[in-house]
């Protein structure tokens, strides 16, 4: 194949990949994406040219994957359609350069046999998809790993090694099925990779973490405001009286409105309205959490869940903050002279904060983008009980970007061995057992109320309890042989 056609079929193995993602969920296109990636690699001579085909599926990928960023930059940030569609374009290419780094990689270190070939390119690919999960504060969004939830055999290795190790495991078993010689000589390859599968499969029916303390019931709140009106101050009252009906409407134990449920500060609540809501549910002696904004004490902004009724007075503040939507990075000013975000200039929350006492329960709580971050949520572990998601997605229209966030939970759940609870403005509001399974959830777009009974969960998976130290070592210890096999051939 020439190479103008080879990067043409670069571009589409990587926009095929998303389907292997939510909502389509036919993850052995994840294997196959990949391995048309290597075998395309397999044919090219350079490293430059390796770096470019890595750089057009990476294009492929995440122009189809996260182009609903482009709703939240035009139609809701105000920016020109133009300028909106450029900057989607430049972030995509940034994105793209990790997996660039990885083809290019893959190409000069590329020795051996090909047992050793496939595990030079599980190698790179967990090091790219690392460094993409890190680097500016990360983008871990589409790291391959996140494919391979139920029914996949691979997703019994979230509780092990985490996404990006299982991402890992994923580029070696498509190296391994793409380089495969024919004849006789397949088998030791396909032993290997049946053995993979087959201790996925096995892993997966390992129960890692046991039920703890009584079921408790939950009403999870989907309010559905549109964030074009939401913020508007002639919608204000309206927001205001949704609250008050959906949490008066709820019977459960604990009651959770989503992030930025009252877009305000909470300073600028009507008086009174924040006693109101806790004696609403305190009268029952239930608890709830609810999204907001919050002032500290030298005047900085936190996006924070707070506590009312019976366990009031527990916050939490976001710890890790969206780039340009929540913060500017330094230079960047002239970003927010094109575009109208609200509440874009906030400050992260603190480290190590503990988990809420709700109920009996632990509830440790994280904010929208903030559960893309597997290492940092392992840090309420393994004092909390549940795990509980506040989101809003409304910037991103009706798009990818809600099934995509709800394989994220699944995900999560895996590696915590707990619960993951999601309340959130637009979808997906929804419980997550540990296991990975989605044993309720509410449809996108529509306002309700997702009543579930969920047990806590204690004891500590391997990867809640080592992170992605076991991957960051086996990566850095392929990388280091390969550079060293590469020196002495």
């Amino acid at each position: 194949m020439r190479f103008p056609q080879a990067l043409g079929a670069a571009v589409l193995a990587g926009a095929g990949a998303v389907l292997a993602f939510a909502p389509f969920g036919v993850f052995p296109l994840a294997l196959i994406s990949l391995g048309v990636l290597v075998r395309l690699l397999d044919g090219v001579p350079s490293t430059r040219q390796g770096f470019l085909l890595g750089l057009a599926w990476g294009l492929g990928a995440f122009l189809t994957g996260v182009s609903w960023l482009f709703v939240a930059l035009h139609r809701y940030g105000g920016m020109p359609w133009a300028l909106a569609a450029l900057a989607i374009v430049l972030f995509c290419l940034v994105l793209a350069m990790f997996p660039a780094l990885a083809a290019g990689l893959y190409v000069r270190l590329r020795t051996g046999g090909l047992l050793w070939r496939a595990s030079v390119f599980s190698g790179v690919w967990m090091a790219a998809e690392f460094l993409r999960g890190v680097a500016f504060t990360g983008f871990p969004w589409l790291s391959i790993g996140y494919s391979q939830t139920s029914p996949s055999p691979l997703a019994g290795l979230h509780p092990v090694i985490g996404v990006y190790g299982v991402g890992g495991a994923l580029a070696f078993l498509a190296a391994l099925l793409a380089l495969m010689p024919g004849g006789g000589q397949r088998r030791p390859a396909l032993a290997v990779a049946g053995g993979v599968l087959v201790l996925g499969a096995g892993l997966g029916q390992v129960a890692w973490t046991v039920p703890t303390g009584a079921p408790v019931t939950v009403a999870l709140v989907q309010t559905n405001f549109e964030q074009g009106l939401k913020w508007r101050p002639e919608y204000f009252a309206e927001v205001l009286q949704s609250n008050l009906r959906l949490v008066r409407n709820s019977r459960a134990d604990i009651v959770v409105l989503p992030e930025t449920t009252l877009p305000t500060l909470v300073e600028h609540l009507p008086e009174g309205y924040l006693d109101l809501l806790g004696d609403i549910v305190g009268e029952r002696g239930a608890s709830l959490v609810l999204g907001v904004f919050t002032r500290g004490s030298a005047g900085e902004i936190f996006n924070a869940a707070i506590s009312l009724g019976e366990g009031a007075g527990q916050h939490y503040a976001k710890q890790h903050l969206v780039p340009f939507g929540e913060y500017s990075p330094p230079l960047f000013g002239w970003f927010y002279r094109i575009a109208d975000i609200p509440m874009s200039d906030q400050t992260r929350g603190a480290i190590d904060q503990p988990p809420m006492h709700l109920k009996g329960q632990l509830v440790a709580v994280n904010i929208c983008y903030e559960d893309l971050f597997g290492a940092e949520l392992i840090r309420s572990l393994p004092q909390a009980t549940l795990m509980l998601n506040l989101s809003n997605l409304a910037w991103y229209g009706d798009s990818l970007a809600q099934p995509q966030h709800l394989q994220v939970a699944r995900v999560r759940a895996l590696e915590t061995g707990r619960p993951m609870l999601r309340s959130t403005n637009t979808g997906m509001t929804a419980l997550v057992q540990p296991d990975g399974r989605v044993e309720a959830v509410l449809p996108a777009f529509e306002q309700g109320v997702l009543e579930v009974e969920v047990v806590g969960y204690a004891g500590m998976t391997p990867y809640a309890r080592w992170g992605n130290v076991p991957v960051v070592g086996a990566f850095l210890f392929i990388l280091m042989l390969a550079i060293w096999r590469r020196r002495t051939v």
